[in-house]
């Protein structure tokens, strides 16, 4: 790490009955100290998201999770990866880690974690971040991206894949996310991510939005698809204090397709300029 990286360390936390991962940027260093944890999509283990914690580290005490059956949190057939399991990890680690006032941010999957984590007794929480969430479930469109996208490329990471068998896969991302991504994805229990991606089609997260009570902001990409006017609209009604701004340039992966552009969408909801 460069001297001036916020980086602070790795560590795990014994939280809901598994080992929790996470990565810590920022820490009392930052200029608010308050904690922001982040909980990544589907196939991103945290160190994937250490480019943007870099710079929230700065501002924050700033924390990324490895979902369980990502990364280096507990994996494997023994234990559970759906919907409700994995928001209650989100509320066991913050309890783990003592933190309070804190800032809630999840991207794609993460952001449906983050949300039912507030419906499944999370304490301790001041704001709600939801970074362009899946909205499929029953009886709506499908998720945008096909389920093979993810199990081909996890297959290829778990034999040995370089950057250029990762760019067939993600094309327009930098040599160092790919290279990222192809020394990661393995760590992806597979099982883990299909059932995930099955629950963004049989679990609804709208029932999660009217009983939110904190202040809430919906980060959409602009390119990505995955919400769309529709979806604004009735999210809207369903929590009509909710903020929903768009990174217009962005797809899906926002931080990767506009690095700037998805700070700017946070606006001045963090109460400083990011």
């Amino acid at each position: 790490m460069t001297s001036n990286s916020t980086y602070q360390y790795g560590a795990n936390v014994h939280a809901n009955g598994i080992r929790q991962h996470y990565l810590r940027f920022g820490g009392e260093a930052s200029s608010t100290g308050q904690p922001l944890v982040i909980i990544p999509g589907i196939t991103s283990p945290a160190i994937t998201w250490a480019f943007v914690a870099e710079r929230l580290g700065r501002h924050f005490d700033t924390y990324v999770l490895d979902v369980r059956g990502r990364g280096l949190s507990s994996t494997g057939p023994e234990i559970a990866y759906d919907t409700n399991t994995c928001a209650d990890d989100v509320v066991a680690l913050v309890e783990a880690l003592g933190l309070k006032n804190v800032v809630l941010a999840g991207h794609s999957m993460g952001a449906r974690f983050a949300l039912r984590a507030m419906n499944r007794g999370a304490s301790g929480i001041d704001k709600l971040v939801l970074i362009d969430p899946p909205v499929s479930g029953p009886g709506r469109r499908e998720y945008p991206s096909k389920l093979p996208w993810y199990v081909d490329s996890i297959k290829d990471c778990t034999e040995g894949a370089d950057i250029d068998t990762m760019r067939t896969y993600c094309p327009t991302w930098s040599e160092e996310q790919l290279r990222l991504r192809a020394e990661w994805l393995h760590t992806c229990y597979t099982p883990a991510i299909v059932q995930t991606f099955e629950e963004f089609h049989t679990v609804d997260i709208h029932q999660d939005f009217p009983s939110i009570e904190v202040p809430t902001l919906l980060i959409c990409a602009g390119k990505g698809g995955v919400i769309q006017a529709e979806d604004r609209e009735e999210i809207q009604t369903l929590l009509p204090s909710i903020r929903i701004t768009t990174a217009d340039k962005a797809g899906h992966m926002i931080p990767w397709d506009d690095f700037e552009g998805f700070f700017t969408a946070f606006d001045d909801f963090l109460g400083t300029s990011l």
